[in-house]
């Protein structure tokens, strides 16, 4: 009876993970807010801005969409994954992945989105590199090659064990 109560009590507990996955639609919102500040102090400058600048500009809000759709799926795929279903419509703009990506891929698209973000975050870095001292854009090529041997590691890991649940 009792083990009967906190199995009961332990598998409602998931639902602490819903005002999270709320809290990152909140956090979604501030990106967007943010987004659109970038834009709109950059267009009044439009033709004043060297491309270079705007190149740097247009980096910054790839990154921030990049960072945006991170945010969706872990949302969205982590609200299916571990506290309940997401129940809509098959005719409604149900996403292509929602209800397919489980916890082993969506941690893989998450690295891959780190990865992603990271190598943006360099190749800004690279093309200011005229003011960054050598040794700090060093250790940015570090920590970005972190983020892809960690991707790279976690990838193989998931492959084992897709390939010893095949067996």
């Amino acid at each position: 009876m009792i083990e009967s109560i906190a199995e009961k009590f332990l598998y409602a507990s998931r639902w602490l993970l819903a005002p999270i996955y709320l809290g990152l639609s909140l956090g979604l919102l501030l990106l967007a807010i943010k987004f659109f500040q970038e834009i709109s102090h950059a267009v009044p400058h439009i033709f004043a801005t060297k491309e270079a600048d705007l190149v740097l500009i247009i980096l910054s809000l790839i990154d921030m969409s990049l960072v945006g759709g991170l945010i969706v799926m872990v949302m969205l795929s982590g609200y299916e994954n571990f506290v309940s279903n997401i129940d809509l419509d098959d005719a409604s703009e149900k996403l292509s992945w929602l209800g397919k990506m489980d916890a082993g891929s969506l941690k893989q698209k998450v690295a891959a989105s780190i990865v992603a973000i990271s190598s943006i975050h360099l190749l800004k870095q690279f093309m200011n590199a005229q003011h960054i001292e050598n040794d700090k854009l060093m250790w940015f090529v570090i920590i970005h090659l972190t983020f892809v041997v960690s991707a790279i590691g976690m990838a193989y890991v998931d492959k084992m064990n897709k390939h010893k649940m095949s067996n």
